[in-house]
């Protein structure tokens, strides 16, 4: 397999643990182990403290199974199957229902995963512009233009990353009318899902909707654990799984004992977890719009619907990279630029959901303030 650099990474790899203001972390808050054991249910605070370090199950914990299946209405444990992250669950999944002679249509802009490793398999992918003027709608005329004979897989990512855009549940089930009745496999990276800033706006998961959706989840968004390294398919087609599941004997093979019980903690603690992402969400967001209103003349903010990233623009067309590398230099301050998603203009990822975003924001403030943007040209 010969697959390019994963350009978001190799970015974060030099800037994340340099840089002391993540501006554009994707994920929310990590939790404190002990303020998430803290949850734990006294059966399972007992589990924990008798963990044995041992294999386990390659589909995972089954408990962990039903906690999972439990999001999905309709589905059962035999429907989950379990990764070390979103990553492998994806990389996995492509792997299996992707080859030469097939074809792929992925959104952009998007995580590079996406449809970087359906390339590397062989396939031949069309990339789906989501376009800022439309507020990055899905646009289900222009999918349905794109798709051929031998397109095997469509794959959506809402809510949306880099944008926070989410379509509407008319769209989104049209969508899922669209590949039923063309025998298509829908993947939908729902990795955001329930941090949807109206629980009206809540779509049903891709895996609920028909037999053919599957749902891509992990703990690292919504949940903030993004350490635990725990993911999952949810789809009720069973032969996909059953090829997944082959597939991971030559990856992880088996998930991390002491995440899978973590991540079950979490799950039956679900509400209070959530509760505390949405809370953290929804005060940041207002700082954001504050902050966006009063310097409309740098940059244009097409607000977020859900999830806890958005893609703001500088209204001047500069080097969108000069701007974040000489906010990192005077601030500490990493935002992410467009650059990496390989779409064009200045726009730059940023995150909703850390704890220090105030003091970044006003790190990012000063920099407009004192002239910063106006000094690159």
């Amino acid at each position: 397999m010969h697959i390019p650099d994963f350009e978001l990474e190799r970015y974060f790899a030099r800037w994340e643990f340099a840089a002391p203001y993540l501006l554009c972390a994707s994920d929310v808050e990590g939790w404190r182990m002990a303020d998430l054991l803290a949850l734990a249910t006294p059966e399972d605070r007992a589990r924990w403290d008798n963990l044995t370090l041992g294999y386990t199950e390659t589909p995972g914990l089954p408990a962990l199974r039903e906690a999972i299946a439990g999001m999905y209405p309709g589905l059962t444990p035999d429907d989950i199957l379990t990764f070390a992250g979103a990553q492998e669950a994806l990389f996995v999944a492509m792997n299996v229902q992707l080859g030469p002679g097939t074809h792929a249509v992925v959104t952009w802009p998007g995580y590079q995963s996406l449809y970087e490793v359906a390339r590397a398999t062989g396939a031949e992918v069309t990339l789906l512009p989501l376009r800022e003027d439309t507020g990055w709608a899905l646009d289900l005329d222009t999918l349905k233009a794109a798709l051929r004979p031998d397109t095997r897989v469509v794959v959506v990512n809402f809510p949306h990353n880099p944008t926070g855009a989410l379509p509407d549940r008319a769209t989104f089930q049209a969508l899922c009318a669209l590949c039923e009745a063309r025998g298509i496999q829908l993947f939908s990276d729902e990795v955001y899902r329930l941090l949807e800033y109206d629980p009206q706006d809540t779509l049903p998961p891709a895996a609920s909707c028909f037999p053919r959706g599957v749902s891509l989840g992990v703990m690292s968004k919504a949940f903030g654990l993004a350490g635990l390294r725990v993911g999952w398919l949810a789809s009720r087609d069973a032969d996909l799984l059953a090829r997944c599941r082959a597939f991971k004997d030559y990856t992880s093979l088996c998930n991390s004992a002491p995440s899978e019980l973590l991540a079950l903690i979490a799950l039956k603690a679900k509400e209070q977890v959530l509760a505390r992402s949405r809370g953290l969400l929804t005060a940041n967001l207002a700082l954001l719009d504050a902050f966006f209103a009063r310097h409309a003349d740098t940059f244009h903010w097409v607000r977020p619907r859900a999830g806890s990233v958005a893609f703001p623009r500088l209204v001047r067309e500069l080097p969108v990279a000069r701007f974040t590398e000489a906010l990192i230099a005077r601030e500490g301050v990493l935002l992410l630029p467009g650059d990496v998603y390989g779409f064009p203009g200045a726009h730059f990822r940023l995150g909703l959901g850390r704890a220090n975003l105030p003091e970044a924001l006003g790190r990012l403030e000063r920099f407009v303030r004192d002239g910063g943007v106006e000094a690159l040209g």
